[in-house]
């Protein structure tokens, strides 16, 4: 499939998955009482937390690998291997402790049921975006929406948190069907390794510790800023935050399909060069969406949030500004993750923790608005040092072929792979040696990065002709 073909199947597919969870908390919203809902929320909150976790964990990795078919297959298979073992690990946990908790806990121990179900689902999306089949994943995740929205409109009203928990986790094994099905020939015969996923050095931990530090520090600072500061205010910033939602889709396609795309563009220039379109796209996508709601009449808007919307309004300009920043924050962190994905984890850890500072000294200031600034900051702030890494990632791989031609340096081989990227199990590599510091190196690290045109090393080059 073409790169704008791919581009495109791989944003409905994103589209799919997201219109998916936003239907099952409306219809699940209809379905309950007041209390039911909530205790609902609760369960999908624990989900979402398992997913994002598994993502990073998994998947973030996954889109990573390079290699032959053969290696690619084998590390789709580790992958939906490592899945089944730790859904089902992470399930069971899940009914025990729904089982020991009053009867409001029979709808944890639900989601420990399904919980295998829809995140092998999730699981075989990474699989589809590795091996360049994102129709495939789109065919299974339709599928996947157009059964949960059945299965869950067929629940009688008032059903309880657990029969709806249940309904929505089993509308997925349609989907899932259909990707073994579609995985079934381009996986045959390949071996899978586990031992890969709990081996030291896996970038999955560092994705996971980005992903809990990075949307945990959101999530508990907007807690607190409702439970100690003003419950309007969170209100106000929870309104804004779904308004701008379908962008959202936009940077979980980027981060999901947009590795394994961009790894077929070889060196660093046109991956730079890719991801910078990229990123003014995504930006000039905000600017626009924000732009539509803020000239969106003050009926329009209250037909949308209701009385809500006054509030919200005051916050669309500085909200706008968040999500065109991050359209460039995304972009960014998507060409470290592809050329140095080890350089990721500090950006994400300071400028989260950058962004909390910011949203409660706006607070202070200036109330939701000068929370919603403060958050505009810390988006600003975190594209800005994402893009100063990117550029010394430049430098060096340009820097790099000079260095290695260098009087009295002997030219080394040829290093196909970028620094920190993961190779699929069973693909060639080099084996681990000690670095300066008598730490082994992860195998496919090379010692020298690649250059704008190409690997550091080769031919020597030829003196220069004279001429008389």
């Amino acid at each position: 499939m073409r790169g704008r073909t791919a581009a495109l199947v791989s944003v409905l597919d994103q589209g799919a998955a997201g219109l998916t969870n936003i239907l099952v908390l409306v219809l699940a919203a209809r379905l309950s009482t007041a209390s039911g809902f909530a205790e609902f929320s609760m369960v999908y909150l624990v989900f979402t937390v398992a997913l994002g976790l598994f993502m990073a964990y998994v998947g973030q990795e996954l889109v990573l690998v390079r290699g032959g078919a053969g290696a690619v297959a084998a590390a789709c298979r580790s992958a939906l291997g490592f899945t089944a073992v730790a859904a089902l690990a992470t399930g069971a946990a899940l009914a025990a402790t729904g089982a020991a908790l009053p009867p409001g806990g029979r709808a944890l121990a639900a989601l420990g049921a399904v919980l295998p179900v829809v995140l092998l689902q999730d699981a075989a999306r990474f699989c589809f975006s590795l091996l360049g089949r994102p129709h495939h994943a789109l065919a299974a995740d339709g599928l996947r929406l157009v059964s949960t929205v059945a299965v869950l409109a067929l629940q009688p009203a008032g059903a309880s948190p657990s029969r709806l928990v249940l309904a929505w986790g089993l509308a997925a094994l349609p989907g899932l069907a259909v990707a073994a099905l579609l995985l079934r020939r381009p996986l045959a015969g390949a071996r899978p390794d586990w031992r890969r996923y709990v081996r030291r050095g896996h970038l999955g931990r560092r994705f996971a510790v980005e992903f809990a530090v990075g949307n945990g520090s959101s999530q508990l600072a907007v807690l607190c800023l409702g439970l100690f500061g003003s419950p309007l205010a969170v209100g106000a910033l929870r309104g804004a935050s779904a308004l701008f939602g379908p962008l959202n889709v936009f940077f979980g396609a980027a981060n999901g399909f947009g590795p394994p795309l961009l790894n077929r563009l070889g060196g660093h220039r046109a991956v730079v060069r890719a991801t910078l379109l990229l990123g003014g796209a995504l930006a000039a996508t905000g600017a626009v969406w924000g732009g539509v709601w803020w000239l969106l009449p003050d009926g329009a808007g209250r037909a949308v949030l209701g009385d809500t919307w006054p509030a919200v309004a005051a916050l669309l300009p500085a909200s706008a500004a968040q999500y065109t920043l991050m359209g460039l924050g995304v972009s960014a962190l998507l060409t470290l993750r592809v050329l140095s994905p080890r350089d990721t984890l500090p950006v994400q850890v300071v400028f989260s923790l950058l962004s909390v500072a910011l949203l409660y000294a706006g607070f202070v200031l200036g109330g939701a608005v000068g929370a919603a600034w403060g958050l505009a900051g810390g988006s600003a702030a975190k594209a800005l040092a994402a893009w100063v890494r990117v550029a010394r990632l430049r430098r060096r791989a340009a820097a790099a072929p000079q260095e290695a031609h260098a009087p009295g340096q002997p030219d080394g081989p040829a290093q196909a792979d970028g620094p920190g990227r993961p190779e699929a199990p069973g693909s060639p590599g080099t084996p681990e040696q000690p670095d300066a510091g008598g730490r082994p190196q992860p195998p496919g690290r090379p010692e020298q990065p690649e250059g704008p045109s190409g690997p550091s090393g080769g031919q020597p080059r030829r003196a220069p002709r004279s001429r008389r």
